[in-house]
């Protein structure tokens, strides 16, 4: 059988783009900066509370390289004690540091000023239309892809929201599941052997320089550990909790000045990044990330059809993931899963039930189910991989949506409106009259087609429409 990457959620690959930034550009910047970050972005800061220590040099590392001593293994947020994404605290942080913050900010509004300047002079002269537009949107996920990691996992959750994303750009934007260049091996075998207190020849038997797969937050090498037991081992990004700190805070406060500014956008931005934020908090710290994978694999322990690789503790840690190596292919590769004797629709099936279970038994579901993290085993079973977000599910929405399910089963709109107020997501002073009908006209549609022909983008795109 084909042999698949068990520990990591896919990235792009991608080419830095190399923007040059004009004289306007830079004015440009500056009058975004002064909106974004206040007229004076370099006054005076409050000091930061003592659980939040900065480190006093403004020239400590942001990333380290290649045979650094150990201490340049962290960076600025790790030595500051911010495990936790916290809004707050990370304004406190930075408003002490504001070195930091132009110089990243410089980084990414320009290019991304640059690329809203020829968007607006090709709606302007009339040429944003057909092919021109799928251009600029395939730009725009170029874009992303080389600003960094919160900016890719921006991109990954804005390629799910149809409701805010014109069609042809969140096309391109769901081309940001593929895979990203790893980094240096030898730096990410320092970053191993610092943050498990050992040397590696003392844990592992064997570990693969060369990372089998990487992904944004991190990469994957495969090993063997001193029992003779396989293993896949995952590594983070050194200096990756600062680039993404940075990255939200920038974003978060982009967010919130075009909450206030722009009438046109109906959503809570800031709300969405900071539930992206906490996500990636989550999903950087690896201990976290071990807890969930036992957590879903005691839940799940009595399916025989479920897989859940086994985490070893004695060589885990934060930035550091040991974990059972496992052979499968991806449910995608339909030749490939024929060829293991499995039947694609069966394992379908058993994934379907287990979502189901997932969501509406225990309450506790994986919330990055995409192919990478789902293989056909030989033996006939599915295997889950990567536990680093995952989200849960109260037993008042639970019970909720079984009655929705209900209701739409029962074509029963006028509940099915009420369902969707309960739960959240619609507000309690919306008008149902006018959803009633539109309720109808969709999934009315999408019941007769029948759910394995049903189109759910088409039926999120008629909702948002």
């Amino acid at each position: 059988p084909t042999t698949a990457n068990p520990a990591t959620a896919g990235d792009p690959p991608r080419e830095r783009d190399s923007i040059g930034a004009s004289t306007a550009a830079e004015q440009a910047l500056a009058a975004m900066q002064a909106s974004v970050l206040g007229a004076d972005p370099m006054a005076p800061a409050p000091l930061i509370e003592p659980m939040i220590q900065a480190p006093s040099d403004p020239g400590a590392p942001v990333n380290a390289i290649p045979g650094a001593n150990p201490t340049e293994l962290s960076d600025f947020i790790e030595i500051s004690g911010l495990l936790r994404y916290d809004p707050a605290a990370i304004t406190r942080i930075y408003a002490g540091h504001p070195q930091r913050l132009a110089r990243r900010v410089w980084q990414t509004l320009v290019p991304l000023g640059l690329y809203l300047v020829g968007v607006a002079s090709d709606w302007l002269l009339g040429r944003l239309r057909g092919e021109r537009v799928r251009e600029r949107s395939r730009e725009a996920s170029t874009l992303v892809a080389s600003l960094g990691p919160a900016f890719i996992k921006a991109g990954q959750a804005l390629s799910t929201r149809p409701d805010i994303i014109p069609p042809v750009l969140l096309e391109e934007l769901a081309q940001l599941q593929d895979q990203l260049p790893g980094f240096d091996s030898a730096l990410a075998m320092a970053c191993i052997e610092e943050d498990l207190g050992a040397p590696l020849d003392t844990i592992y038997e064997q570990l693969e320089r060369e990372p089998i797969s990487a992904a944004s937050l991190g990469q994957v090498h495969r090993g063997v550990l001193k029992g003779g037991q396989k293993v896949a081992v995952k590594v983070q990004r050194p200096g990756l909790r600062e680039q993404i700190t940075l990255d939200l805070y920038i974003v978060r406060n982009i967010a919130a000045w075009l909450n206030r500014n722009v009438g046109l956008i109906r959503s809570d931005l800031v709300a969405l990044i900071d539930e992206l934020g906490q996500r990636v908090f989550e999903e950087m710290d690896y201990l976290n990330e071990a807890a969930n994978a036992e957590k879903f694999a005691d839940l799940h322990r009595h399916n025989p059809r479920i897989a859940v690789p086994r985490i070893f503790h004695e060589a885990t840690s934060r930035r550091v993931l040991t974990m059972e190596w496992i052979d499968g292919v991806k449910l995608t590769n339909l030749d490939a899963v024929r060829g293991i004797g499995m039947d694609p629709d069966d394992m379908v099936e058993v994934g379907v039930n287990c979502s189901l279970q997932q969501l509406l038994e225990h309450g506790f579901f994986h919330a990055d189910p995409h192919p990478g993290n789902l293989l056909a085993l030989p033996d006939g079973r599915l295997a889950y991989l990567d536990f680093g977000m995952m989200s849960t599910v109260s037993r008042e929405s639970r019970t909720g949506l079984i009655q929705a399910v209900v209701h739409l089963v029962n074509r029963n709109f006028a509940a099915l409106s009420k369902d969707f107020v309960a739960l959240g997501f619609l507000g309690e002073e919306v008008n149902l009259e006018p959803i009633v009908p539109a309720f109808e006209n969709v999934f009315g549609q999408a019941l007769e087609m029948g759910v394995s022909r049903m189109d759910f983008k088409a039926v999120t795109d008629d909702l948002s429409g």
